[in-house]
């Protein structure tokens, strides 16, 4: 494979923050010339970055107010032409056609838009975004010769790489970046065909929902010891997480499914004390555990969710008179919880 030489990047963002500098860079540092589109390539030029027009590129003028502008074979057969390919590179030739080394694009923010309750359909459709995720994917398939920057947090992270020329930390970078679009772009689409299943019930609410799960890895075993289970935790969960504290160290055993459930029940008879004895918003509230392990049968937890004696969950709520709850959720006098709700 031949190594990956950067000399024309395609710059197209909706969102500009940062893109200036960035563009500045490839240009002073490394000698990029830089292909641009309506309000980017404007920008650029006043901030005295030089810059060729896409139409220059295409020999054609953006059409029907934007909505057509990269969408040519000399935009996508300069991205996706393998460049160990022979074929790929005489035809690039043949046409006159130039290799694009390097793509940035960000998308337009349609979760955002259609967010505002004041959207309209024509303006929700007009955030649709076409020629930015084609260019986003076609990048990131060649990605072996082409890098692909979807957001402004990698424009450092991009220079820092290509400064200090480590031919694996590049290869890395491409790959990784690459990676990143695909999963941004599926879950634009996602967004997309949510807002468009809710326009067919009365009430708004989307029919279909995207939903993006990160796997903590596969757990010891399931309920059961031949059966497989997976630690899966919702994308966008942030803060404290106790259940997901192990699974990041690879020196311990692994838990089961079975120990996150007693790790579950734990944590909710914890919420259930915080909220008896004290009248503000639960412990368990504030450092909850936002992972569930997922397996194909039913949950080792019975109905009350609390701990008996002997370390396994009951029926009844109540633990017996060593000290823990009984049914009235409030503490007696021996430190167990008695009948009256108050506290001993």
């Amino acid at each position: 494979m031949n190594r990956p030489q950067i000399k024309r990047a395609l710059i197209s963002v909706y969102d500009k923050t940062g893109i200036v500098d960035f563009a500045r860079a490839l240009v002073t540092e490394f000698g990029i010339e830089i292909i641009s589109t309506g309000g980017t390539a404007t920008l650029l030029r006043k901030e005295g970055i030089p810059v060729t027009l896409v139409e220059e590129v295409t020999g054609f003028p953006e059409l029907m107010d934007g909505r057509v502008k990269t969408l040519h074979p000399k935009i996508h057969a300069g991205i996706l032409a393998d460049r160990d390919n022979p074929e790929h590179m005489r035809q690039l030739e043949q046409h006159g056609i130039k290799p694009i080394d390097m793509v940035v694009v960000n998308l337009y923010p349609f979760e955002k838009t259609v967010a505002d309750p004041n959207c309209t359909f024509a303006q929700a459709i007009e955030m649709i975004d076409i020629g930015g995720p084609c260019l986003l994917r076609a990048a990131a398939k060649n990605h072996r010769h082409v890098m692909v920057v979807s957001r402004s947090s990698q424009f450092e992270f991009a220079l820092s790489v290509l400064r200090n020329e480590n031919e694996k930390e590049r290869q890395d970078l491409f790959h990784s970046f690459a990676n990143d679009v695909f999963l941004e772009t599926a879950n634009y689409d996602g967004r997309v065909g949510e807002w468009w299943s809710s326009l067919q019930v009365p009430d708004g609410t989307a029919i279909w929902q995207f939903m993006e799960l990160f796997s903590w890895g596969q757990l010891r075993y399931g309920e059961n010891p031949h059966q497989k289970a997976e630690l899966l935790e919702l994308k966008g969960d942030d803060g404290p997480d106790l259940t997901t504290a192990d699974a990041t160290d690879a020196s311990k055993v692994a838990m089961s499914f079975n120990n996150y459930l007693d790790a579950s029940a734990a944590f909710e008879l914890c919420r259930d004390i915080t909220l008896v004895l004290w009248d503000r918003p639960a412990l368990w509230d504030r450092l909850s555990s936002r992972s569930l392990p997922a397996s194909g049968d039913s949950s080792a937890v019975g109905p009350s969710g609390a701990v008996g004696p002997s370390g396994a969950v009951g029926s009844s709520g109540a633990v017996g008179p060593s000290g823990a709850v009984g049914p009235s959720g409030a503490v007696g006098p021996s430190g167990a919880v008695g009948p009256s709700g108050a506290v001993g």
